[in-house]
């Protein structure tokens, strides 16, 4: 049987049924593209509250409405519900026994454009496709933790079947897929090989969350297969649910592009950020000459300063790129370089609080500080590795009292206690000895915060000139 045209039928019949693995800020709305594509659509998270959540049609992911979630899934959105047979038999949830050749049936569509949740792998027994979509962050040494993605392929591995597609779409180090992905697969391959029987790319996820002009559907997607019959399957059935696909010669290519796309913004940003230092002993404005320089209408890209890197991107990619380079004894100088800038602008900015509070007579120790925004950046609730929660720790540090606002994060866990944000912004705005402008959300109206604060520190440059 010819397992490639059989899955490109598949995908052009809209017949086929795909999972994604990880329902975060990248795999939900993936799963909601496919879905609006016609697709048949299993997501896979170990988080029960996600799953039972968007069984309910009720989203936890800005860029993706309740209201369009709900007319895909299950409960809401049609009459069918999965029944994974894990569950049915009791089974705990964990590693399902390895697919057999047998198990390989041509099974009639569901209803199309359906959209379900479960924490059972075992559905992927009857996948035609998964996406894979996991944190993959550092782990405790700053080198790169795929652990995430290891326990995904092992078991993706122990389903896999015959007519099978899986695409990886985290962020990694070029050679993922090839060393560690392929490899688990074709360890439980029963024979099975890779651009024959099943199929395996690399496609990485651009998410930007919160932006509206950039969706799943509409930003162009890189594409890179195992072999060429991999790359034409996985475009096949990407091809449903995003305007653009970019093919590119082999998994590593499409790898290198992800990182390096990141690594442009991140040394970019670096370099803002050291404008804004150098600006800062030369006594000049670094916004003004930024401002001047972006005037140019050709060679230069405008890149701005502020409190630091945030994100599940932009902070971390750029380091599994350089540890890559070191197992090949090489130094990446720049990307370090602006990794070494761009983690230090939290303390920059905790320093000019202090100088701040001292012009003004008061010591940092016992001041209140109010902190406006938490999550990494404007309009989402996202607060992974945010600048800001280095700003509050290193306050606290110092003996401030510190407090916050942000209209997309009510609370959240910090340093094992729980913080709240203020109910009454104005009130809070005018008893706080400093504010500190972390995150420069569209809710905030800055004519107010001027009016209202004693003391600004404006990490973001958006309060106006004049009150």
């Amino acid at each position: 049987m010819n397992y490639r045209n059989f899955l490109i039928e598949r995908f052009n019949r809209r017949d086929a049924h795909i999972a994604v693995v990880g329902l975060g800020y990248v795999g939900l709305p993936l799963a909601v593209a496919f879905a609006e594509a016609g697709y048949r659509v299993t997501g896979i998270d170990l988080d029960e509250h996600k799953v039972n959540a968007i069984n309910r049609g009720e989203s936890y992911i800005e860029d993706v409405p309740s209201t369009l979630l709900a007319t895909f899934t299950a409960e809401t959105g049609s009459d069918r519900v999965l029944s994974s047979p894990a569950s049915e038999q009791g089974d705990a949830v964990g590693v399902m026994p390895a697919a057999q050749p047998q198990q390989l049936v041509d099974a009639p569509p569901g209803p199309r454009g359906s959209l379900s949740a479960t924490t059972d792998f075992s559905v992927l027994t009857t996948c035609d496709a998964v996406s894979i979509c996991v944190p993959t962050p550092l782990n405790k040494t700053g080198d790169p933790d795929v652990s995430y993605i290891a326990s995904a392929a092992e078991q993706i591995a122990r389903c896999l079947h015959p007519a099978m597609l899986i695409v990886l779409e985290s962020t990694t180090y070029p050679g993922t897929t090839r060393e560690l992905l392929l490899t688990q697969l074709e360890a439980n391959a029963n024979g099975w090989r890779v651009g024959e029987e099943f199929f395996l790319a690399f496609s990485p996820e651009r998410v930007d969350p919160g932006r509206k002009d950039w969706t799943t559907r509409n930003t162009p997607k890189v594409i890179g297969g195992i072999t060429p019959a991999c790359l034409d399957v996985a475009i096949a059935c990407y091809s449903a649910a995003i305007e653009t696909l970019v093919p590119v010669s082999s998994p590593e290519a499409a790898e290198m592009t992800k990182l390096f796309e990141n690594t442009f913004r991140s040394v970019n940003i670096g370099l803002a950020n050291e404008l804004l230092l150098m600006c800062d002993k030369l006594g000049l404005d670094a916004w003004e000459i930024l401002d001047a320089a972006a005037t140019k209408p050709f060679g230069f890209m405008k890149f701005t300063p502020g409190p630091g890197l945030g994100g599940h991107c932009i902070p971390i990619d750029p380091l599994y790129l350089s540890w890559k380079m070191r197992t090949l004894a090489y130094t990446a100088r720049f990307i370090e370089l602006a990794s070494e800038i761009n983690t230090e602008m939290p303390r920059y900015w905790v320093q000019k609080v202090q100088d701040a509070l001292n012009d003004a007579g008061k010591p940092v120790k016992g001041s209140h500080i109010l902190i406006l925004g938490v999550a990494y950046k404007k309009n989402v609730s996202d607060l992974r590795e945010s600048p800001a929660l280095d700003i509050i720790h290193l306050l606290e540090e110092k003996g401030a009292q510190v407090a916050y606002h942000d209209p997309h994060v009510p609370s959240f866990q910090f340093e094992g206690m729980e913080m709240v944000s203020v109910g009454d912004l104005e009130a809070a705005l005018a008893s706080a000895d400093c504010v500190v402008i972390a995150t420069d959300h569209d809710d905030y109206d800055w004519s107010m915060v001027k009016a209202h604060a004693r003391l600004v520190i404006d990490t973001r440059h958006v309060l106006p000139e004049k009150a």
